[in-house]
């Protein structure tokens, strides 16, 4: 527990006092956030030129948060169930949060350069969501630790695995990589109002960690717990699962701070892709994979708002929405941004309220 506590505050502060350093660099470097024009937003009044790139901040807090974690493992009686080095579960995780961000740094790099809103074209964002989906969906599921347990799973899991939801290992690896663009592409859409993106995401990593902790305390590789008990969690180093969730989460509150209305900075693509990638390596290497459309139900709704208002354009020719993503919808219908923003967080709050309920009262049925 101390150890999660360590890493959850040593990102909290490197954000909290990185993120100020991230704005002037920013700024100086003229990487300013480049707004579209005609769209008739009332949160776009104001914007351009706010530095946007963020999520480096949180991002490079996160992976500093990890190693000292680690460093503090060294010295707690809890290193005897955790392996003391960087393990895969934790080599997949921050590798999507970074390399998703890479992804998301280029098309916000691109943004700046030209001084517009083109970044990536669509086609150029899904290939690298795809190319990183599965070069850590391969490690996951290919990649085993000594007792034969890989960070992913064959079977598709709700609370834990389905036992007939039995994909194979290249069905697991498509599965894998739709998770992974799923979530980024859905936290990606849920960016766009000063901290709406970084507090549901601070909220759904937060359940994530109560829930990697809540594994490593029922855990199947902990022998002591297994032998005393009927049932245990069958996943792959849950103690880093908590550790990596509690760090962003806590790095998402430093960057908050400074990313909440008025906004001085944004996390821009970097961030919300690389959340996004993040959360569904968590939703996968903690067998939460269905679990995670509930728990991530903010960003499901904002997405199905995309996907709606797509498809009922190109069939009727007529607009459900006054615009998508749904955010817009409300800004349009004369709702102030930090109305919009405080009322999302809590239908995020609800979603994450009722996932984590259901992942408990899957325990009390097992256990009871």
């Amino acid at each position: 527990m101390r150890a999660v506590i360590v890493a959850a505050a040593v990102a909290f502060i490197i954000s909290l006092f990185g993120t100020p350093v991230a704005i002037r660099v920013f700024t100086a470097l003229k990487a300013g956030q480049p707004i579209r024009g005609g769209l008739g937003l009332a949160s776009n009044q104001g914007k351009k030129g706010t530095p946007t790139m963020g999520g480096v901040a949180f991002i490079v807090a996160t992976v500093f948060a990890y190693v000292a974690g680690h460093v503090a493992l060294t010295t707690l009686p809890e290193r005897q169930i955790a392996q003391e080095g960087p393990t895969m579960t934790a080599l997949v995780l921050l590798g999507l949060f970074v390399f998703c961000g890479v992804v998301g740094f280029l098309d916000d790099f691109l943004k700046v350069r030209r001084r517009n809103s083109d970044g990536l074209s669509a086609k150029g964002k899904l290939l690298g969501q795809l190319i990183v989906g599965t070069g850590f969906g391969v490690a996951a599921l290919y990649v085993a630790s000594t007792n034969g347990q890989t960070v992913a799973s064959e079977h598709i899991s709700f609370i834990r695995d389905i036992s007939w939801l039995d994909v194979g290992k290249v069905g697991s690896v498509i599965v894998f990589v739709f998770v992974i663009m799923a979530m980024s592409n859905g936290v990606n859409l849920t960016d766009g109002l000063d901290g709406l993106a970084t507090g549901a995401s601070i909220l759904v990593l937060g359940a994530y960690a109560l829930i990697g902790f809540w594994q490593y305390r029922h855990w199947c590789g902990d022998t002591d717990y297994a032998r005393a008990n009927d049932y245990c969690y069958q996943v792959r180093d849950p103690l880093e699962i908590a550790m990596i969730a509690a760090a962003a989460a806590a790095a998402c509150v430093g960057f908050l701070w400074w990313n909440t209305s008025p906004a001085r900075i944004f996390m821009g693509d970097t961030g919300a892709l690389g959340l996004g990638g993040l959360i569904g390596g968590l939703a996968v290497s903690t067998r939460t994979t269905l679990l995670s459309i509930i728990i991530g139900g903010l960003f499901v709704i904002i997405t199905m708002s995309v996907v709606i208002q797509i498809i009922s354009f190109k069939t009727t020719g007529k607009r459900v929405f006054r615009m998508s993503p749904l955010q817009h919808h409300f800004e349009l219908a004369g709702w102030s941004e930090v109305n919009i923003v405080v009322r999302f967080w809590i239908v995020a709050g609800i979603c994450v309220a009722i996932g984590l309920g259901l992942f408990y009262s899957d325990f009390l049925a097992v256990m009871g």
